[in-house]
Protein backbone atom coordinates (compact mmCIF):
# COMPACT_ATOMS: atom_id res chain seq x y z
CA UNK A 1 0.00 0.00 0.00
CA UNK A 2 1.42 3.35 -0.96
CA UNK A 3 1.52 6.05 1.69
CA UNK A 4 -0.18 8.57 -0.60
CA UNK A 5 -3.24 6.37 -0.64
CA UNK A 6 -3.64 6.30 3.13
CA UNK A 7 -2.74 9.86 4.05
CA UNK A 8 -6.15 11.44 3.25
CA UNK A 9 -7.88 8.89 5.46
CA UNK A 10 -5.57 9.67 8.35
CA UNK A 11 -6.75 13.25 8.90
CA UNK A 12 -8.95 12.08 11.75
CA UNK A 13 -5.93 10.85 13.69
CA UNK A 14 -4.95 14.32 14.88
CA UNK A 15 -7.64 14.96 17.46
CA UNK A 16 -7.82 11.34 18.51
CA UNK A 17 -4.15 11.02 19.41
CA UNK A 18 -3.33 14.32 21.07
CA UNK A 19 -5.97 16.97 20.43
CA UNK A 20 -3.35 19.59 19.58
CA UNK A 21 0.26 20.11 18.60
CA UNK A 22 1.45 20.95 22.07
CA UNK A 23 4.48 19.15 23.46
CA UNK A 24 3.09 18.94 26.99
CA UNK A 25 2.88 15.58 28.76
CA UNK A 26 0.82 12.86 27.12
CA UNK A 27 -1.68 12.62 29.96
CA UNK A 28 -2.74 16.21 29.19
CA UNK A 29 -2.73 16.04 25.43
CA UNK A 30 -4.18 12.58 24.97
CA UNK A 31 -7.03 12.15 27.45
CA UNK A 32 -8.42 9.30 25.36
CA UNK A 33 -5.29 7.22 25.88
CA UNK A 34 -4.68 5.30 29.07
CA UNK A 35 -1.21 5.78 30.53
CA UNK A 36 -0.74 2.37 32.07
CA UNK A 37 1.94 -0.14 31.21
CA UNK A 38 0.76 -3.54 30.05
CA UNK A 39 3.87 -5.75 30.41
CA UNK A 40 1.45 -8.63 30.18
CA UNK A 41 1.44 -11.88 28.24
CA UNK A 42 -1.42 -13.22 26.19
CA UNK A 43 -4.13 -15.15 28.02
CA UNK A 44 -3.87 -18.92 27.45
CA UNK A 45 -6.68 -20.20 25.25
CA UNK A 46 -7.51 -22.97 27.72
CA UNK A 47 -7.99 -20.48 30.57
CA UNK A 48 -5.19 -21.97 32.64
CA UNK A 49 -3.19 -19.70 34.99
CA UNK A 50 -0.48 -17.78 33.18
CA UNK A 51 3.06 -18.46 34.48
CA UNK A 52 5.04 -15.49 35.71
CA UNK A 53 7.94 -14.11 33.69
CA UNK A 54 10.33 -15.94 36.00
CA UNK A 55 8.50 -19.26 35.64
CA UNK A 56 7.96 -19.13 31.88
CA UNK A 57 11.27 -19.87 30.22
CA UNK A 58 10.17 -19.49 26.61
CA UNK A 59 12.15 -16.92 24.59
CA UNK A 60 10.40 -13.56 24.85
CA UNK A 61 9.06 -11.39 22.08
CA UNK A 62 8.54 -7.91 23.54
CA UNK A 63 6.11 -5.61 21.74
CA UNK A 64 7.42 -2.18 22.69
CA UNK A 65 5.30 0.84 21.80
CA UNK A 66 2.34 3.12 22.48
CA UNK A 67 -1.47 2.69 22.41
CA UNK A 68 -1.42 0.79 19.11
CA UNK A 69 0.61 -1.87 20.89
CA UNK A 70 -1.16 -1.55 24.24
CA UNK A 71 -4.51 -2.38 22.65
CA UNK A 72 -6.24 0.80 23.76
CA UNK A 73 -10.04 0.62 23.68
CA UNK A 74 -10.31 -3.15 23.41
CA UNK A 75 -11.11 -5.79 25.99
CA UNK A 76 -8.32 -7.71 27.77
CA UNK A 77 -6.99 -10.35 25.40
CA UNK A 78 -7.80 -8.33 22.26
CA UNK A 79 -4.59 -6.39 21.67
CA UNK A 80 -2.61 -7.38 18.58
CA UNK A 81 -0.06 -8.94 20.93
CA UNK A 82 -2.65 -11.46 22.13
CA UNK A 83 -3.52 -12.48 18.59
CA UNK A 84 0.18 -12.68 17.75
CA UNK A 85 0.65 -15.12 20.64
CA UNK A 86 -2.22 -17.23 19.30
CA UNK A 87 -0.70 -17.28 15.82
CA UNK A 88 2.71 -18.30 17.15
CA UNK A 89 1.19 -21.08 19.22
CA UNK A 90 -0.85 -22.38 16.30
CA UNK A 91 2.15 -22.42 13.99
CA UNK A 92 4.41 -24.19 16.47
CA UNK A 93 6.65 -21.29 17.51
CA UNK A 94 7.42 -21.61 21.21
CA UNK A 95 7.75 -17.93 22.19
CA UNK A 96 6.11 -15.82 24.86
CA UNK A 97 4.74 -12.47 23.67
CA UNK A 98 4.98 -9.61 26.18
CA UNK A 99 2.90 -6.46 25.70
CA UNK A 100 5.11 -3.52 26.71
CA UNK A 101 2.84 -0.88 25.20
CA UNK A 102 1.88 2.29 27.06
CA UNK A 103 -0.79 4.50 25.56
CA UNK A 104 0.34 8.04 24.83
CA UNK A 105 4.05 7.24 24.86
CA UNK A 106 6.40 9.25 22.68
CA UNK A 107 9.80 8.14 21.45
CA UNK A 108 11.33 9.95 24.43
CA UNK A 109 9.23 7.81 26.75
CA UNK A 110 10.46 4.77 24.88
CA UNK A 111 14.08 5.73 25.48
CA UNK A 112 13.34 6.07 29.20
CA UNK A 113 11.88 2.53 29.26
CA UNK A 114 14.72 0.80 27.42
CA UNK A 115 16.34 -0.57 30.56
CA UNK A 116 13.12 -2.30 31.61
CA UNK A 117 12.75 -3.91 28.21
CA UNK A 118 16.35 -5.11 28.14
CA UNK A 119 15.96 -6.49 31.67
CA UNK A 120 13.42 -8.96 30.27
CA UNK A 121 16.20 -10.43 28.09
CA UNK A 122 14.03 -10.49 24.96
CA UNK A 123 14.89 -12.65 22.00
CA UNK A 124 13.09 -10.17 19.73
CA UNK A 125 11.67 -6.67 20.16
CA UNK A 126 9.01 -5.12 17.93
CA UNK A 127 9.51 -1.33 18.14
CA UNK A 128 6.39 0.77 17.46
CA UNK A 129 6.83 4.45 18.34
CA UNK A 130 6.57 7.83 16.64
CA UNK A 131 2.88 8.46 16.09
CA UNK A 132 2.48 10.67 19.13
CA UNK A 133 5.64 12.60 18.26
CA UNK A 134 4.40 13.34 14.77
CA UNK A 135 0.89 14.26 15.78
CA UNK A 136 2.27 16.78 18.26
CA UNK A 137 4.46 18.28 15.57
CA UNK A 138 7.63 17.52 17.51
CA UNK A 139 10.94 18.12 15.80
CA UNK A 140 11.79 15.37 13.33
CA UNK A 141 15.41 15.52 14.48
CA UNK A 142 14.38 14.72 18.05
CA UNK A 143 12.12 11.85 17.00
CA UNK A 144 14.88 10.40 14.86
CA UNK A 145 17.43 10.73 17.65
CA UNK A 146 15.15 8.97 20.12
CA UNK A 147 14.22 6.16 17.73
CA UNK A 148 17.89 5.81 16.82
CA UNK A 149 18.70 5.42 20.50
CA UNK A 150 16.01 2.77 20.94
CA UNK A 151 16.95 0.73 17.88
CA UNK A 152 20.72 1.07 18.27
CA UNK A 153 20.61 0.08 21.95
CA UNK A 154 18.57 -3.01 21.20
CA UNK A 155 20.68 -4.03 18.20
CA UNK A 156 23.97 -3.49 20.01
CA UNK A 157 22.71 -5.58 22.93
CA UNK A 158 22.39 -8.50 20.55
CA UNK A 159 18.59 -8.41 20.57
CA UNK A 160 16.86 -9.05 17.27
CA UNK A 161 14.83 -5.98 16.45
CA UNK A 162 12.13 -5.02 13.96
CA UNK A 163 10.53 -1.64 13.32
CA UNK A 164 6.83 -0.84 12.77
CA UNK A 165 5.94 2.52 11.24
CA UNK A 166 2.98 4.87 11.07
CA UNK A 167 2.19 8.01 9.05
CA UNK A 168 0.48 11.39 9.60
CA UNK A 169 -2.55 13.40 8.46
CA UNK A 170 -2.06 15.74 5.50
CA UNK A 171 -2.44 19.01 7.44
CA UNK A 172 1.10 18.64 8.76
CA UNK A 173 2.37 19.50 5.32
CA UNK A 174 4.16 17.40 2.71
CA UNK A 175 7.68 18.26 3.89
CA UNK A 176 7.06 17.31 7.50
CA UNK A 177 5.21 14.12 6.53
CA UNK A 178 7.92 13.13 4.06
CA UNK A 179 10.65 13.57 6.67
CA UNK A 180 8.57 11.76 9.27
CA UNK A 181 7.98 8.77 6.99
CA UNK A 182 11.64 8.69 6.00
CA UNK A 183 12.61 8.25 9.63
CA UNK A 184 11.62 4.59 9.63
CA UNK A 185 13.29 3.89 6.28
CA UNK A 186 16.53 5.54 7.36
CA UNK A 187 16.75 3.66 10.65
CA UNK A 188 15.84 0.32 9.08
CA UNK A 189 18.62 0.74 6.53
CA UNK A 190 21.13 2.10 9.05
CA UNK A 191 20.75 -0.83 11.44
CA UNK A 192 19.69 -3.47 8.90
CA UNK A 193 16.46 -4.27 10.70
CA UNK A 194 13.23 -5.45 9.07
CA UNK A 195 10.53 -2.80 8.82
CA UNK A 196 6.75 -2.73 8.45
CA UNK A 197 6.03 0.68 6.85
CA UNK A 198 2.45 0.94 8.15
CA UNK A 199 1.31 -1.06 11.17
CA UNK A 200 -2.39 -0.62 10.30
CA UNK A 201 -2.09 -1.83 6.71
CA UNK A 202 -5.35 -3.53 5.73
CA UNK A 203 -7.01 -2.14 8.85
CA UNK A 204 -7.28 1.63 8.60
CA UNK A 205 -10.37 2.69 6.69
CA UNK A 206 -11.82 -0.82 6.59
CA UNK A 207 -15.34 -1.25 8.01
CA UNK A 208 -15.31 -2.91 11.42
CA UNK A 209 -11.54 -2.73 11.77
CA UNK A 210 -11.26 0.65 13.51
CA UNK A 211 -12.83 2.04 16.67
CA UNK A 212 -15.08 5.13 16.47
CA UNK A 213 -12.07 7.36 17.25
CA UNK A 214 -10.65 6.27 13.85
CA UNK A 215 -7.28 5.90 15.52
CA UNK A 216 -7.19 2.54 17.28
CA UNK A 217 -7.98 -0.88 15.87
CA UNK A 218 -10.91 -2.97 17.05
CA UNK A 219 -10.39 -6.57 18.09
CA UNK A 220 -10.99 -7.59 14.47
CA UNK A 221 -8.48 -5.00 13.33
CA UNK A 222 -5.91 -6.18 15.83
CA UNK A 223 -6.17 -9.69 14.37
CA UNK A 224 -5.06 -8.24 11.04
CA UNK A 225 -2.29 -6.22 12.71
CA UNK A 226 -1.06 -9.43 14.31
CA UNK A 227 -0.85 -11.06 10.89
CA UNK A 228 1.04 -8.03 9.55
CA UNK A 229 3.53 -8.32 12.40
CA UNK A 230 3.81 -12.09 12.13
CA UNK A 231 4.75 -11.76 8.46
CA UNK A 232 7.46 -9.29 9.49
CA UNK A 233 9.00 -11.43 12.22
CA UNK A 234 8.52 -14.97 10.90
CA UNK A 235 11.89 -15.05 9.08
CA UNK A 236 13.58 -14.30 12.42
CA UNK A 237 11.84 -17.05 14.38
CA UNK A 238 13.04 -20.54 15.15
CA UNK A 239 11.10 -23.60 16.16
CA UNK A 240 12.05 -24.12 19.80
CA UNK A 241 12.22 -27.10 22.12
CA UNK A 242 9.64 -27.36 24.88
CA UNK A 243 11.84 -25.86 27.61
CA UNK A 244 14.29 -23.38 26.01
CA UNK A 245 16.38 -20.85 27.87
CA UNK A 246 15.06 -17.23 28.07
CA UNK A 247 17.28 -15.99 25.22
Amino acid sequence: MQRVAIVPILAALLLSFCGCRSSQPTQTNAPMEKATEQLSPATPADGSPEPTLKEDQRPRIVCFGDSLTAGYGTEPGQAYTDFLQTTLDEKGYNYRVINAGISGNTTKDGVERLDRVLAMQPALVIVEFGGNDGLRGLRIADTRANLDKIVSTLVHSGTRTVLAGITLPPDYGPDYIRQFNQTYDLLAKKYHVPMLPFLLKGVFGVDGMMQPDRTHATAAGNKVVAQNVFGLIQPLLKKQSANPSPR
